[in-house]
């Protein structure tokens, strides 16, 4: 396993020191700072030896997540299982795989960017996490964080689905529900961690919560037989998880996993009633601006203004990809026909992903031969309460 080499700013490139917690850069001329992604020296890895060695079942630290330990920092994990979930094929649609993320810890996806998190904050000897959360992460840094024994400091808006507030709390964490988006939460954590002694995880503003999700641009492409699928459809709010994918691609490119230069379209999903980066796609603007009252029942995509924006739209780009933007209704249409025709109970936030497939489908842009993964990126169990709503469905 290589040790870390630095940090990386996303935006001005300067180079930290990992030696130390670190949050964003802090050699940016320009606000908001860059995002810092780590950086390792892979050169010992290069060839598919190692590769081939991975996907044999090399021995490891971490079993799930850390079958990847090798592009991972080199620390004592802490971990629940997380990792390696299914790649489900569709029953109707011959090159459609659906990445069920609910069989992680915690229902969600979430649970690999802060099992990294909280790993390297019991490393460098952190006490006490913050988050802002529109629901799933909070859970999951709760879990996490009660696994390593530090304090867990949450705030989330009010109108989460239920379970986000119940396993919070259950986990022990210090829990704040705020009449508000999570850019609420996110101000009411900046204004108070200084005083409060927190080390804020907000999504983007520490390095290792990539390196977590990355996890899941290795697991896709190992599970397609080491080639890309032609697309990656990703549920987008924060869009931590596009970007771990889009900077997994890049590493198995410079190691030689994959064929480079053949990379997915990334197609960036969001909710109708809150889509700050389709709506900046579309006008080929650089950056995404704050979205006003911001509303639907798929919670993790109610983010206002993504953190890395810019980030999502230079990938979206790159990728000759897309952005778009799928109605509530639509949402709740396609958790029901994917539950009755492939028995898979997606998350409002997955269903936001089949429902966008199905238009790209319907208009030519897309044949159902194309080889496809859909991001489920949580159990749909967790969203009884807003899905029993959405359909009007109330207890006999």
């Amino acid at each position: 396993m290589p040790e870390i080499a630095y940090l990386e700013c996303s935006r001005c490139h300067a180079r930290l020191s990992a030696e130390m917690p670190q949050t964003v850069c802090t050699q940016c001329p320009d606000q908001p700072a860059g995002s810092l992604y780590v950086r390792y020296d892979l050169s010992p890895l290069h060839g598919t030896s190692v590769r081939d060695a991975i996907a044999a079942g090399a021995s490891s630290t971490w079993k799930g997540m850390g079958r990847y330990s090798s592009v991972l920092p080199d620390v004592l994990p802490v971990t629940l299982g997380e990792g390696w979930t299914p790649m489900l094929k569709s029953r109707r649609f011959p090159g459609a795989w659906v990445k069920e993320e609910g069989a992680n810890p915690t229902g969600t996806f979430k649970a690999r960017g802060l099992a990294m998190a909280v790993t390297m904050a019991r490393h460098y000897g952190l006490k006490k996490l913050a988050v802002p959360s529109a629901g799933n992460a909070a859970g999951a840094l709760a879990a996490y964080a009660a696994a390593a024994g530090i304090e867990a400091h949450i705030f989330m808006p009010r109108d989460v689905p239920f379970a986000n507030y119940v396993e919070a709390v259950a986990y022990g964490a210090h829990v704040t529900l705020v009449d508000g988006l999570i850019s609420d939460c996110a101000r009411i954590v900046a204004e108070r961690k200084q005083q409060e002694g927190w080390f804020d995880v907000s999504t983007l503003k520490e390095p290792f919560r990539v390196e977590g999700k990355k996890t899941m641009g290795y697991e896709l492409v190992e599970q397609l037989g080491w080639e890309y699928p032609d697309a990656v459809f990703y549920p987008t709010g924060g869009g931590v998880g596009l970007i771990g994918m889009w900077k997994a691609f890049e590493e198995m490119e410079q190691l030689g996993w994959v064929k480079p230069g053949c990379r997915p379209r990334m197609i960036a999903v969001q909710a109708a009633g809150c889509a700050p980066v389709a709506r900046a796609y579309d006008a080929g603007a650089d950056v995404a601006a704050a979205w006003q009252n911001a509303s639907t029942f798929a919670a993790g995509l109610r983010v206002p203004k993504p953190y890395g924006d810019a980030i999502i739209l230079d990938i979206l780009r790159a990728s000759n990809g897309i952005a778009l933007a799928v109605a509530d209704e639509e949402i709740l249409a396609s958790i029901l026909d994917w539950a009755r025709n492939e028995g898979i109970f997606l998350s409002p936030e997955g269903a936001s992903v089949t429902a966008a497939y199905n238009r790209l489908l319907a208009s030519g842009a897309l044949k159902s031969s194309d080889r496809v993964v859909l991001f489920n990126t949580g159990a749909g169990l967790k969203y009884t309460d807003v899905t029993a709503e959405a359909m009007k469905l109330q207890r006999p």
